[in-house]
C-alpha cells in the first residue's frame, strides 16, 4: 500500500513509518521539521522519502498527485497545550486548516483513507473515568478543541466526499524519539532532567494522572487502522492512571539519582486526570497495549542515556 504519513519525522509519526514499513508498505512522509514539534530528519529510516513542507502548503497538491497515496496517517500538529493556550490562532491554522488542505487533496488523488491522530485532551475534565469512546468531548484547551473539530470534518469528508477514516484518540504517549526539551511530555522532559543531573519542575501537586501508553503499541493501533476500524473514533489507553509523583519515584529507582523538585501552579488547560477504556479498540480493531509503564520508562530512558553516551543531541 502507499502511504502518505504527515508528521512522519516526528516522535509518534516516525514509529508509524517504521512499523508500515515493516509491514511491507510504500511509506512518504511530509514534514514541516518545525523546531517546537520534535521533526527530525534522522527519524526518517534510510530510502523514505522526506518531503519538507508546512501541511497549510498549496503545493502539497503536486506532492500528492505525484506519489498517489491509497492512505493518509495524519500525524503533523501542533501538539502542544500550552503552545495553542499562548497563540490559539496559529494552533488553529495548523490543527485545522493544515488538516483541510491535506484532505482535500486526499479527495482530489483518489485518496481510500485516511487515519488520524486525534487526542484524549478533546474531552477535556470528564464527569466521570474512565473515558469511553462514548464520552463527551468537553476540551478545556484549544489544542483539545481543534482535535475534536478535526474529527467533525472528518465525519463530512466521509459524508459527503467517500473518504474513510479513523481516528485514534491518544491518551499520553511516550518513549524513544519524544523531545524532552518541549513542553509536552513529562516522561522524556524528566528523563532528560536526570540524565544532566538536574532538577525537574512539578505542576500542580504532582497528583494529577494520566494515562501514559508507549509509542511502540500506538504504533501498532495505527497499523491496525488500516484495514480495520472504519468511520470510528477509538481511545487509545492502557485503562491505568499514573501520576506525576509515581513517574518521578521510577526514575528515581531507575537512575539512583533524587531530582531537586520545584513545584509550579498548573498549566492552562491542563485536566486533572485521565484514564481511558479501549474496549471497543480491543474488539473493532483487534489492538491492546502490551507495554507496562515500568518497561516503557526503562526502555525510553535507556534510548536517550544512548543518545548523550553517542554526543548526539537531544
Amino acid at each position: 500500500m502507499r502511504i502518505v504519513v504527515t508528521g512522519g519525522a516526528g516522535f509518534i509519526g516516525s514509529h508509524v513509518v517504521d512499523a508500515y514499513l515493516a509491514a511491507g508498505h510504500d511509506v512518504l512522509v511530509i514534514d514541516s521539521l518545525w523546531e517546537h514539534g520534535g521533526g527530525r530528519r534522522v527519524n526518517v529510516p534510510n530510502g523514505v522519502s522526506l518531503v519538507h513542507m508546512d501541511i497549510r502548503d498549496e503545493a502539497m497538491a503536486r506532492v500528492f498527485a505525484d506519489f498517489s497515496p491509497e492512505l493518509v496517517s495524519h500525524h503533523a500538529a501542533q501538539h502542544s497545550v500550552a503552545i495553542s493556550s499562548r497563540d490559539p490562532i496559529y494552533d488553529a491554522q495548523v490543527n485545522v486548516v493544515g488538516l483541510l488542505n491535506v484532505l482535500e487533496n486526499a479527495v482530489r488523488t483518489g485518496v481510500r483513507k485516511v487515519i488520524f491522530a486525534g487526542s484524549g485532551a478533546s474531552f477535556g475534565t470528564p464527569d466521570r473515568l474512565p473515558i469511553t469512546d462514548d464520552t463527551a468531548q468537553h476540551p478545556t484547551s484549544p489544542y483539545g478543541i481543534t482535535k475534536m473539530v478535526a474529527e467533525r470534518y472528518l465525519r463530512f469528508y466521509e459524508n459527503e466526499k467517500g473518504l474513510d477514516f479513523t481516528s485514534l484518540r491518544y491518551g499520553n504517549v511516550y518513549g524513544p524519539r519524544q523531545d524532552p526539551n518541549g513542553e509536552a511530555g513529562v516522561i522524556s522532559i524528566f528523563i532528560g532532567r536526570f540524565l544532566q543531573q538536574e532538577g525537574v519542575r512539578i505542576d500542580w501537586d504532582g497528583e494529577q494522572t494520566r494515562d501514559y501508553v508507549f509509542v511502540e503499541d500506538v504504533a501498532r493501533a495505527n497499523l491496525a487502522a488500516l484495514e480495520r476500524g472504519a468511520g470510528g473514533c477509538y481511545v487509545i489507553g492502557t485503562g491505568i492512571q499514573t501520576s506525576v509523583n509515581r513517574i518521578y519515584r521510577e526514575l528515581v529507582e531507575i537512575t539512583g539519582f533524587e531530582a531537586p523538585v520545584t513545584h509550579a501552579p498548573p498549566r492552562p488547560g491542563d485536566a486533572r486526570a485521565a484514564q481511558f477504556d479501549s474496549a471497543r479498540a480491543r474488539h473493532e480493531l483487534d489492538w491492546s497495549p502490551a507495554t507496562r509503564l515500568s518497561d516503557g520508562i526503562r526502555a525510553t530512558y535507556e534510548y536517550f542515556k544512548a543518545l548523550l553516551a553517542s554526543g548526539r543531541p537531544f
